[in-house]
């Protein structure tokens, strides 16, 4: 790993080395953002021939995004984390309690839309700090911390309220309901008529987060940072990097991410309930690996996380519309594809050791 003010450093993150073979003067974060673009394309041409044309509708496309723009933002947080060596499997639960505390506040106290989202991210904040600094400051391993955070997020959802009930508050539903058109981009329905494609508002959230988040990471001493303690704390100490504090500051940005993405999620189902967003840190996971960032630390890109969920949620649509609704071949196809990508680093950590 060459720290931040070595001449490898990369803004992209890890150093760039030449690949042997063809593709010269390409960093290893770019490498696996390449091959991850190319199956998420390949994936998607095969579901236009093999499929049907409902994959080759503008529509279908913007509807992955309308209904993962939530897994977008909480995996962006879980890649931030996993660049610096940790894990944050409280994502999940902190939707959860952002979606149930939120619809309680609306429909039970006549809150308004403002005062929701400032729920959603006191949540988020409060999970990163806590744990932000029971990681980064006591020592306590990521993976103890955030899995007591995921069942004390998971428990105060039932204690905020049992039973899942829709929101009928007048301003949030008519926020969920605002669908932003899409000029010049759409299909014709089966009455003749130009029907223009649409995105949710979570989606447009999603996108402003990824594009932040990947300037910070390329451009910033933060982002540096970020790199260089997970690729060798010690080093990045020894350079004067204050590694606990990026650990803290990691973690913070995590647990905020996943009450934005809470609240997107809450915009998108409408409705409070224990079971939303289950799962969620299991997927957020998947795609920051299938998006290429290391498990180990000190390798990701942003980018390729955006293109992690896509080729999931990709691979999971073709899946349904194959006619295998059942749900083990969902978790068969996206095991097969974690080996793919957990292969493909292998091989890319190889490549840099004999660097």
């Amino acid at each position: 790993m060459a720290l931040p003010n070595t001449k490898l450093a990369s803004k992209s993150g890890p150093a760039v080395k030449p690949v042997r073979g063809g593709l010269k003067n390409i960093s290893d974060s770019n490498l696996l953002l390449l091959i991850t673009i190319i199956v998420f394309v390949l994936m998607y041409v095969g579901a236009i021939l093999f499929q049907g044309k409902g994959f080759l509708k503008p529509q279908t496309f913007f509807n992955i995004l309308n209904a993962n723009a939530a897994l977008i933002i909480a995996s962006v947080g879980m890649s931030i984390v996993m660049i610096t060596g940790g894990i944050d499997i409280s994502v999940g639960g902190v939707a959860a309690l952002v979606s149930m505390s939120c619809a309680v506040y609306l429909d039970y106290h006549g809150g308004s839309i403002f005062g929701s989202i400032a729920i959603a991210i006191a949540i988020g904040l409060a999970f990163g700090i806590v744990q932000g600094i029971l990681v980064a400051y006591l020592d306590i391993q990521p993976f103890i911390v955030s899995l007591a955070g995921m069942f004390f997020a998971r428990g105060m959802t039932t204690i905020v309220n049992t039973k899942p009930f829709n929101v009928e508050n007048p301003a949030f539903v008519a926020l969920k309901e605002t669908r932003l058109r899409i000029p010049g981009v759409g299909s014709v329905n089966k009455n003749g008529t130009f029907v223009n494609a649409y995105v949710e508002i979570g989606v447009v959230v999603a996108i402003l987060i990824v594009i932040l988040m990947f300037c910070v990471l390329r451009w910033t001493k933060l982002g540096r940072h970020f790199y260089a303690v997970g690729g060798n704390a010690q080093s990045a100490l020894m350079l004067g990097i204050n590694v606990r504090r990026t650990r803290f500051l990691s973690h913070l940005i995590c647990s905020l991410l996943a009450g934005i993405g809470g609240y997107v999620y809450f915009l998108h189902v409408g409705s409070g309930s224990a079971s939303h967003a289950s799962g969620m840190e299991m997927n957020a996971i998947a795609s920051s690996i299938i998006g290429g960032t290391m498990l180990t630390g000190g390798l990701g890109n942003i980018i390729g996380t955006f293109f992690g969920v896509l080729s999931l949620s990709t691979i999971q649509n073709i899946v349904s519309s194959a006619g295998l609704d059942q749900a083990w071949w969902t978790g068969i196809t996206i095991a097969a594809m974690l080996c793919l990508f957990l292969l493909i680093q292998s091989v890319v950590m190889a490549r840099r050791k004999r660097s």
